[in-house]
Protein backbone atom coordinates (compact mmCIF):
# COMPACT_ATOMS: atom_id res chain seq x y z
CA UNK A 1 0.00 0.00 0.00
CA UNK A 2 2.62 3.09 -1.18
CA UNK A 3 1.16 6.78 -0.98
CA UNK A 4 0.61 8.69 -4.32
CA UNK A 5 -0.37 12.69 -4.73
CA UNK A 6 -3.88 12.97 -6.58
CA UNK A 7 -5.26 16.09 -7.67
CA UNK A 8 -8.63 16.29 -5.39
CA UNK A 9 -9.61 20.16 -5.33
CA UNK A 10 -10.65 22.28 -8.08
CA UNK A 11 -9.74 25.22 -8.31
CA UNK A 12 -13.52 25.96 -7.76
CA UNK A 13 -13.70 23.85 -4.97
CA UNK A 14 -10.80 25.69 -3.73
CA UNK A 15 -11.67 29.23 -4.35
CA UNK A 16 -15.18 29.03 -3.32
CA UNK A 17 -14.21 27.40 -0.01
CA UNK A 18 -11.42 30.36 1.12
CA UNK A 19 -13.78 32.96 -0.65
CA UNK A 20 -16.92 31.51 2.20
CA UNK A 21 -14.32 31.12 4.72
CA UNK A 22 -13.21 34.57 4.85
CA UNK A 23 -16.47 36.12 4.35
CA UNK A 24 -17.87 34.41 7.29
CA UNK A 25 -15.01 34.62 9.34
CA UNK A 26 -15.27 38.48 8.37
CA UNK A 27 -19.22 39.00 8.83
CA UNK A 28 -18.73 37.10 12.12
CA UNK A 29 -16.63 39.68 13.79
CA UNK A 30 -16.68 42.82 11.46
CA UNK A 31 -19.70 45.63 11.41
CA UNK A 32 -23.17 44.93 10.27
CA UNK A 33 -23.46 47.23 7.58
CA UNK A 34 -24.23 47.05 3.71
CA UNK A 35 -21.25 45.49 3.55
CA UNK A 36 -22.11 42.67 5.77
CA UNK A 37 -25.21 42.31 3.91
CA UNK A 38 -23.81 42.16 0.35
CA UNK A 39 -20.67 39.70 1.44
CA UNK A 40 -23.82 37.34 3.22
CA UNK A 41 -25.26 37.44 -0.41
CA UNK A 42 -22.41 36.77 -1.75
CA UNK A 43 -21.04 34.06 0.31
CA UNK A 44 -24.83 32.35 -0.11
CA UNK A 45 -24.47 32.41 -4.25
CA UNK A 46 -20.94 31.05 -3.70
CA UNK A 47 -22.70 28.16 -1.35
CA UNK A 48 -25.13 27.54 -4.53
CA UNK A 49 -22.79 27.87 -6.95
CA UNK A 50 -20.86 24.62 -4.76
CA UNK A 51 -23.99 22.72 -4.82
CA UNK A 52 -23.96 23.06 -8.27
CA UNK A 53 -20.65 22.21 -8.41
CA UNK A 54 -21.39 19.23 -6.76
CA UNK A 55 -23.53 17.94 -9.67
CA UNK A 56 -21.59 18.81 -12.26
CA UNK A 57 -17.66 20.00 -10.99
CA UNK A 58 -14.88 17.74 -11.16
CA UNK A 59 -14.28 13.84 -10.20
CA UNK A 60 -13.99 14.62 -6.46
CA UNK A 61 -16.11 18.17 -5.95
CA UNK A 62 -19.23 15.84 -7.67
CA UNK A 63 -21.84 14.31 -4.48
CA UNK A 64 -21.07 11.12 -5.86
CA UNK A 65 -17.85 11.11 -4.37
CA UNK A 66 -18.69 11.92 -1.09
CA UNK A 67 -22.29 11.50 0.01
CA UNK A 68 -22.45 10.88 3.48
CA UNK A 69 -24.88 7.81 3.64
CA UNK A 70 -26.15 6.24 6.66
CA UNK A 71 -24.25 3.10 5.77
CA UNK A 72 -21.39 4.98 5.04
CA UNK A 73 -21.15 7.16 8.60
CA UNK A 74 -21.72 4.49 10.58
CA UNK A 75 -18.93 2.57 9.11
CA UNK A 76 -16.91 6.02 8.95
CA UNK A 77 -17.84 6.31 13.19
CA UNK A 78 -16.90 2.54 13.50
CA UNK A 79 -13.35 3.08 11.89
CA UNK A 80 -12.69 6.07 14.31
CA UNK A 81 -14.32 4.40 17.37
CA UNK A 82 -11.82 1.14 16.34
CA UNK A 83 -8.52 3.65 16.12
CA UNK A 84 -8.24 3.48 12.57
CA UNK A 85 -10.08 5.94 10.43
CA UNK A 86 -11.02 4.77 6.52
CA UNK A 87 -8.97 6.61 4.27
CA UNK A 88 -11.07 8.84 2.11
CA UNK A 89 -10.00 10.97 -1.50
CA UNK A 90 -12.45 13.39 -1.00
CA UNK A 91 -15.10 14.39 2.10
CA UNK A 92 -14.68 11.56 4.94
CA UNK A 93 -18.99 11.28 5.26
CA UNK A 94 -18.31 13.46 8.50
CA UNK A 95 -16.43 16.08 6.63
CA UNK A 96 -19.16 15.67 3.83
CA UNK A 97 -22.04 16.24 6.24
CA UNK A 98 -20.76 19.16 8.20
CA UNK A 99 -19.99 20.96 4.46
CA UNK A 100 -23.41 19.92 3.67
CA UNK A 101 -24.67 21.53 6.79
CA UNK A 102 -22.70 24.67 6.54
CA UNK A 103 -24.12 25.22 3.44
CA UNK A 104 -27.34 24.87 4.51
CA UNK A 105 -26.42 27.14 7.28
CA UNK A 106 -24.68 30.10 5.08
CA UNK A 107 -28.09 30.07 3.03
CA UNK A 108 -30.76 30.02 6.02
CA UNK A 109 -28.28 33.15 7.32
CA UNK A 110 -28.52 34.91 3.96
CA UNK A 111 -32.58 34.65 3.87
CA UNK A 112 -32.89 35.05 7.93
CA UNK A 113 -30.14 38.82 7.00
CA UNK A 114 -32.72 39.33 4.31
CA UNK A 115 -36.35 38.79 5.77
CA UNK A 116 -34.57 41.21 8.42
CA UNK A 117 -34.81 44.53 6.11
CA UNK A 118 -38.23 43.57 4.49
CA UNK A 119 -41.33 45.51 5.19
CA UNK A 120 -43.47 42.62 5.99
CA UNK A 121 -41.25 41.90 8.98
CA UNK A 122 -40.24 45.47 10.12
CA UNK A 123 -40.46 45.64 13.83
CA UNK A 124 -40.39 41.57 14.34
CA UNK A 125 -37.64 40.48 16.86
CA UNK A 126 -37.93 36.69 15.30
CA UNK A 127 -36.10 37.06 11.72
CA UNK A 128 -33.12 38.81 14.20
CA UNK A 129 -32.73 36.49 16.89
CA UNK A 130 -33.15 33.55 14.21
CA UNK A 131 -30.33 35.12 12.20
CA UNK A 132 -28.10 35.82 15.67
CA UNK A 133 -28.81 32.05 16.47
CA UNK A 134 -27.60 30.58 13.21
CA UNK A 135 -24.32 33.05 12.96
CA UNK A 136 -23.67 30.84 16.75
CA UNK A 137 -24.31 28.15 14.78
CA UNK A 138 -21.81 28.44 12.14
CA UNK A 139 -19.57 29.03 14.69
CA UNK A 140 -19.66 26.49 16.27
CA UNK A 141 -19.59 24.36 12.93
CA UNK A 142 -16.55 26.35 12.10
CA UNK A 143 -14.69 25.69 15.14
CA UNK A 144 -15.56 22.24 14.80
CA UNK A 145 -14.59 21.66 10.92
CA UNK A 146 -11.45 23.59 11.82
CA UNK A 147 -10.84 20.96 14.81
CA UNK A 148 -11.39 17.96 12.83
CA UNK A 149 -9.45 18.84 9.90
CA UNK A 150 -6.51 19.87 12.23
CA UNK A 151 -6.74 17.03 14.42
CA UNK A 152 -7.60 14.25 11.74
CA UNK A 153 -4.31 16.05 9.71
CA UNK A 154 -2.66 14.57 12.42
CA UNK A 155 -4.19 11.45 13.40
CA UNK A 156 -4.03 10.41 9.99
CA UNK A 157 -0.31 12.03 8.72
CA UNK A 158 -2.73 13.45 5.81
CA UNK A 159 -2.73 17.26 4.98
CA UNK A 160 -5.98 17.89 5.26
CA UNK A 161 -5.81 21.54 5.17
CA UNK A 162 -2.48 21.80 2.75
CA UNK A 163 -4.93 20.06 0.53
CA UNK A 164 -7.32 22.70 0.66
CA UNK A 165 -4.43 25.30 -0.19
CA UNK A 166 -3.08 22.99 -3.13
CA UNK A 167 -5.76 21.07 -4.10
CA UNK A 168 -3.19 18.01 -4.04
CA UNK A 169 -3.50 15.23 -1.08
CA UNK A 170 -1.53 12.35 -0.54
CA UNK A 171 -3.78 8.97 -0.94
CA UNK A 172 -3.36 5.41 -0.34
CA UNK A 173 -3.55 3.41 -3.49
CA UNK A 174 -6.14 1.32 -1.66
CA UNK A 175 -8.30 4.60 -0.67
CA UNK A 176 -11.89 4.96 -1.96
Amino acid sequence: MSDARVKVWDVWVRLTHWTVAGIVLFNLFGPTDALHRWLGYVAAGLAVARVLWGFVGSRHARFAAWWPTLPHLRAYLRSLAGGKPLHHVSHNPLGGAMAILLWLLILALAVSGFIMRTDAFWGEDWPQALHLWLSIAVEVCVCVHVAAALLMSLWTRENLVGAMVTGWKRVRKSAE
